[in-house]
């Protein structure tokens, strides 16, 4: 830490750095027009950068340039279980390598503080209808994820620097949100802003606090949490005005699924966003967590909200202790964090939206930025009235209803809002249609305190939203088995099967297997589709059902008022709610007596944890980029689900095969998400989503959908994975060519772990999603980008080509893609080198993360 600049921060013990005067001391004035984010930005820099670089770097930032690479120290890392059980696997496997190698293992633990909240482990099997739902489903949680709760544990005891929130408590997203961010750190004397990189794309969920807080691949997390700076260039900063006010009757989730649209058409991929104006202040915290939360739905990295008086009020809402809020406000008034400080800030471009203008809406099929007003909805041919059979469920049938995920169930509005729908429609005797599995997944368990205060709990219970889990479910396809015969009949006549949820996801196949398509909904109406029982319905005409006295009941007569449901919220949402939740999860645990071993037993046969093979086989190998053969010609928005699928593994699939072969019954399988720390189950998900479009997969000549692909030179058509397995036995280099945003979606490293273990160096795009780009250059695989114009198609791309890379890798470099067509031809391609910073080429050359950070670790304790 540096001293310049530090000092006493009025009103308080404990010192700060003087951002202002060190920008200023560069350009006269420069501070108050910087945005928010560049602020924080900079007292990074003032805090922590090397004095000899710190001029340099601020000067970045006040002139708003993009050629030097400056460092990023974030505070905290947070993790879910599931990325975070990966990097810990990970750093497991180090301890070996580095023991191996003559180093001492116990040495090897994250320098950063690391929060782990398991969370993504628990699939819905029991519906909300089951009053035992929540004890029934942690229990199977528990009887599957054995195995990866035994490593967990160890990583507690024996690594340093690790916390862990155990399962059952709720969301990563939501508790950092609630309690964790401090959204100012008090440290050894010295105030600071909160800020953090997680492994989920989600997590700039807590921006709305003015924390910058941004989701990062388990790859990335890594290497901040061993102490590496995460090098960037001053981002886009774009400021987005609100104006207007929201209209009666319209949630956040209508206003989210709007402003992911415009936000989408805007363009601002990769950029950090900021919103201001008159509408911001009319925002709650929770409001303001809504919008941060859907940030890669809209492709940016972050989405800042300033700190001001709803922020105090959210803080003191949820429980800080007095003393840490009077520090957020005094802090942020003292550094230009407030929100009458950024009124003088400037940005290159800016943006408008009125609240105003939001409908009340829904977003799909298959995208979350697909929004389209529910009163349009059946002029798009989506929903609409059909003759549906008697005792048959309905074409468009609604076969799963979930209320869940940080996105609403942080938002008391949204929750409450739900909670009275369903009060208002049991007093008119509306019901559920039997074939809905109905959820309520809280990611905290004040929901359910507060639900109990406001008496809306048994309400929902009653209408089959009763809480099956703590934890992230539906929209990260744990939405667990549905009724065998349900299932059957949807089998039995190829049924245009859907679900509804209030989550941020919803991608082809993600949700179920069983549903086709999935719609983004406000908690209110997905319960209002429970009822309704299909998507084809008109839901703001259509009959719902009729009350006691034979009266039809339509949307209207049952949605609440905003004067009730703010009445309700400020009735019952209670500081002391979150204390009882809270504090007693924090407290400072003892100390275990038992002396752990530090390199850990690993378990020869777990399909969950097995030690990495990244000095072993193919990864220890040099990766010439010559001769490579494509495993995948593939078009635009190719998402993580479609490079590693998170949902239930089906028999059927490599997956499944390799799992029943180890002695796994098929109710056990679980996610694939939850085997990612055994390589062996998890690189047979590769490509393994069975809605992939594989150019290379061509039947009778036309593309086939699934997870297929062509071996060449033999054309033969195959499913993935033996065509993985050929080409590993005949240590054959591999490229993926593909389009627009490869990679968008779930921060998921395996995305790229995949496909490095099946001997992948390296992937031409039309472009990459931000985090998956950093997971590829973290597993020793080149990212290159077709310049402006040049793709596939113009390229004449069939999958029958062998391609070399030639030229020296440097930062953006321009490198030749040297193609050799089938017939002999040779076609050279200008590509431009996506090791975007110096620190990317290093870890790059040393052969991903963790081959960088144990080449590095031997050096320095040899030096020793």
């Amino acid at each position: 830490m540096n001293t310049a600049n530090r000092k006493p921060l009025p009103g308080t013990k404990l010192d700060y750095f003087d951002t202002r005067t060190a920008v200023d001391a560069i350009k006269p004035g420069a501070y108050d027009k910087l945005p928010y984010t560049s602020r924080v930005l900079a007292e990074n820099l003032v805090r922590r950068c090397d004095p000899a670089s710190l001029t340099a770097s601020l000067t970045q930032i006040i002139e708003r340039k993009r050629d030097l690479d400056f460092p990023w120290f974030p505070a905290r890392v947070v993790c879910h279980d599931i990325l975070g059980q990966t990097a810990l696997v990970d750093l497991a496997g180090l301890r070996d390598a580095i023991a191996l190698q003559g180093g001492d293992p116990a040495l090897v633990n994250p320098v950063v503080p690391t929060q782990l909240i398991v969370d993504h482990s628990l699939a819905v099997e029991c519906g909300g209808f089951d009053p035992d739902a929540f004890e029934k489903n942690r229990a199977i949680e528990d009887r599957r994820n054995e195995d990866r709760f035994h490593f967990i544990n160890w990583t507690k005891k024996t690594f340093k620097n690790v916390d862990v929130i155990p399962p059952g408590n709720g969301i990563m997203h939501q508790i950092n949100l609630e309690r964790m961010s401090p959204v100012v750190h008090a440290l050894n004397g010295v105030a600071f802003p909160d800020t953090l990189v997680g492994t989920d794309s989600h997590t700039p969920h807590v921006d709305a606090l003015g924390v910058i807080a941004i989701g990062v691949g388990g790859l990335e997390a890594e290497s901040v949490m061993l102490g590496r700076a995460s090098w960037m260039r001053l981002p886009d900063i774009i400021g987005v005005e609100l104006t207007g006010k929201v209209q009666p009757g319209i949630t956040a989730t209508d206003l989210v699924l709007a402003l992911t649209e415009f936000l989408r058409n805007q363009k601002v991929v990769s950029s950090y966003l900021e919103f201001y104006g008159e509408g911001v202040a009319q925002l709650t915290l929770g409001d303001r967590a809504t919008i941060s939360n859907m940030t890669p739905e809209y492709g940016a990295t972050a989405a800042m909200f300033y700190i001001d008086q709803q922020t105090i009020d959210y803080l003191t809402l949820t429980g800080r202790e007095d003393e840490q809020v009077k520090l957020v406000e005094t802090y942020a008034k003292q550094t230009g964090l407030w929100a009458d400080s950024l009124k003088t800030a400037e940005y290159e471009r800016v943006l408008h939206f009125d609240l105003s203008s939001v409908v009340r809406n829904i977003a799909g099929p298959s995208n979350p930025h697909r929004r389209v007003s529910t009163s349009e909805l059946a002029a798009q041919g989506i929903s609409g009235v059909v003759e549906n059979e008697a005792g048959k469920m309905p074409d468009g049938a609604v076969i799963i209803a979930a209320i869940t995920s940080c996105t609403n169930t942080s938002n008391p509005r949204n929750v409450i809002a739900a909670g009275l729908l369903a009060r208002n429609a049991n007093a008119k005797g509306l019901t559920r249609k039997p074939w809905v599995k109905s959820s309520l997944a809280p990611g905290s368990k004040t929901v359910e305190l507060y639900l109990e205060e406001a008496k809306l709990m048994s309400e929902l219970q009653k209408l089959g939203f009763g809480i099956v889990a703590f934890a992230c479910t539906t929209c990260n396809g744990m939405s667990g088995a549905l009724d065998p015969v349900i299932q059957q009949e949807i089998i039995d006549r190829d049924l245009y099967a859907t679900a509804v949820l209030s989550g941020n996801r919803n991608f082809d196949g993600r949700i179920h297997p069983y549903a086709k398509q999935a719609f983004l909904a406000s908690p209110p109406l997905v319960v209002a589709y429970a009822i309704a029982g299909t998507i084809r319905f008109d839901i703001e005409k259509d009959i719902l059902g009729h009350d006691p006295s034979g009266k039809p009941v339509t949307l209207k007569d049952i949605w609440p008022t905003d004067e009730e449901i703010d009445a309700i919220v400020a009735s019952s949402v209670k500081p002391a709610q979150f204390r009882k939740v809270y504090e007693p999860m924090f407290a400072a645990t003892v100390e275990s007596a038992e002396k752990l071993s530090p390199l850990y037993d690993w378990r020869a046969e777990s399909t969950y944890i097995r030690r990495p093979p990244y000095w072993e086989g193919a990864l220890a190998g040099a990766r010439a980029l010559k001769g490579m053969r494509p495993l995948a010609v593939l078009g635009d928005n190719i998402t993580t689900d479609h490079l590693s699928p998170s949902n239930a593994i089906m028999l059927d699939s490599a997956a499944g095969e390799y799992l029943a072969k180890m002695g796994l019954p098929e109710e056990d399988f679980n996610s694939y998400a939850t085997h990612r720390g055994d390589h062996l189950t998890a690189q047979r998900a590769t490509f393994a989503n069975p809605k992939l479009i594989n150019e290379m997969a061509v039947v009778d000549g036309k593309v086939k959908q699934g997870s297929l692909t062509r071996i060449e030179p033999d054309g033969q058509v195959t499913r993935m994975w033996e065509a993985i397995e050929t080409y590993m036995d005949r240590k054959q280099p591999l490229i993926i060519i593909a389009g627009e945003d490869y990679g968008q979606g779930s921060s998921r490293d395996w995305a790229a772990k995949g496909v490095r273990l099946a001997g992948v160096e390296a992937i031409v795009a039309e472009g990459f999603e931000r985090i998956h780009r950093t997971n590829l250059v973290g597993m020793g695989v080149l990212p290159l980008e077709f310049q402006a114009g040049v793709n596939r198609k113009t390229l004449n791309i069939d999958g029958t080509e062998i391609y070399d890379v030639i030229g020296e890798r440097t930062p953006l470099a321009t490198l030749t893609l040297q193609i050799t067509r089938k017939n002999g031809e040779r076609v050279d391609v200008p590509v431009t080198c996506r090791l975007d910073t110096a620190e990317e080429v290093s870890i790059y050359e040393a052969g991903g993360v963790l081959q960088r950070f144990a080449q590095d670790f031997l050096e320095s304790t040899t030096v020793a």
